[in-house]
């Protein structure tokens, strides 16, 4: 008789295991209240998410992101540690919306990094041993009761050697370590105890004053030199230029006053500027012309709005 597996219990271990697929299973099922939808893909050691809604409503900044690191931390998804959240209006489907956005980072509603909880390891590994367990204990075709038996019994039993390997480890390093601060704290006591305090010098001051030379007032004093304040170069304008014009979308969505829009206009000039920096040798070249003119208009209609 074979063992009927929870649909929804299996895609939770498949998100555990890290399939994106999954993962987004999962989040537009707990996000479905309040009619997000998500997209993610994998890219540089970054989970990115892009979060969609009908109305900014949906999107609020001010819980989405503490949500959204709810589920994934119970989750705990095998290799995701840096989550990047994407919100902006629901479109139409686009395969390419990740290239997109950073085309036109200004599009986004806005854009927030999270961190997650690194999972305890040994509760990881025990859970990884259990699925096995538990995979391993469904009725397999060809083999009699007992033979299943004796299986179940052998992994349960594998199972309980890790358990208590583990905790004897654990303990012969606590009481490593509770020995060692004793050792410390007694050689410390000691050295202190074993101080002798400096003699003050006996030279008299008049001495120390004869001992000192005058200064030869026909040798000009040296001045100082320069520390050396040479600004680094820049090795990624065109990285750094994205980073820049995010953040100004960021706070455009945010000022009130000309002074935000002054600092925001400083932004774009900014972005403008190192996109102008980058070579006609790099890749993004074509693109980085084309964002330079874009990015200084972005700062005129900031300036604009500063008057």
């Amino acid at each position: 008789m074979s063992t009927v597996t929870n649909p929804a219990n299996d895609i939770r271990k498949q998100a555990h295991q890290g399939s994106v697929a999954a993962i987004i299973q999962v989040l537009n099922q707990e996000l479905s209240d309040v009619g997000v939808r998500t997209r993610a893909v994998y890219d540089g050691g970054v989970l990115q998410l892009l979060c969609e809604g009908d109305t900014p409503d949906q999107l609020d900044q001010a819980t989405l992101p503490d949500r959204v690191k709810t589920i994934l931390e119970s989750l705990s998804p095998r290799g995701v540690r840096r989550v990047n959240i994407n919100s902006r209006i629901v479109r139409e489907q686009q395969l390419l919306w990740l290239d997109e956005i950073n085309r036109e980072p200004d599009k986004l509603l806005w854009y927030q990094e999270i961190n997650l909880v690194r999972p305890n390891f040994i509760k990881t590994m025990m859970e990884d041993v259990q699925d096995s367990l538990s995979s391993r204990s469904e009725p397999i075709g060809g083999l009699s009761p007992r033979q299943q038996r004796e299986k179940q019994q052998f992994w349960r039993g594998i199972l309980g050697g890790i358990g208590a390997t583990t905790a004897l480890i654990l303990l012969a390093w606590g009481i490593f370590s509770l020995t060692q601060q004793k050792n410390t704290d007694t050689v410390n006591n000691t050295s202190g105890n074993s101080t002798n305090p400096v003699k003050p010098t006996s030279q008299p001051p008049v001495q120390q004053a004869q001992a000192q030379k005058p200064a030869d007032p026909a040798k000009p004093a040296e001045s100082p030199k320069p520390a050396d304040s040479a600004k680094p170069t820049d090795s990624d304008p065109f990285g750094n230029a994205v980073r820049l014009a995010e953040e100004s979308a960021a706070l455009g969505s945010k000022a009130q006053s000309p002074g935000d829009w002054q600092a925001i206009a400083d932004k774009w000039g900014k972005a403008s500027d190192l996109m102008a920096q980058v070579p006609p040798s790099d890749k993004n070249y074509a693109t980085a012309q084309d964002r330079t003119t874009r990015y200084k208009n972005n700062q005129t209609a900031a300036l604009t709005k500063a008057k």
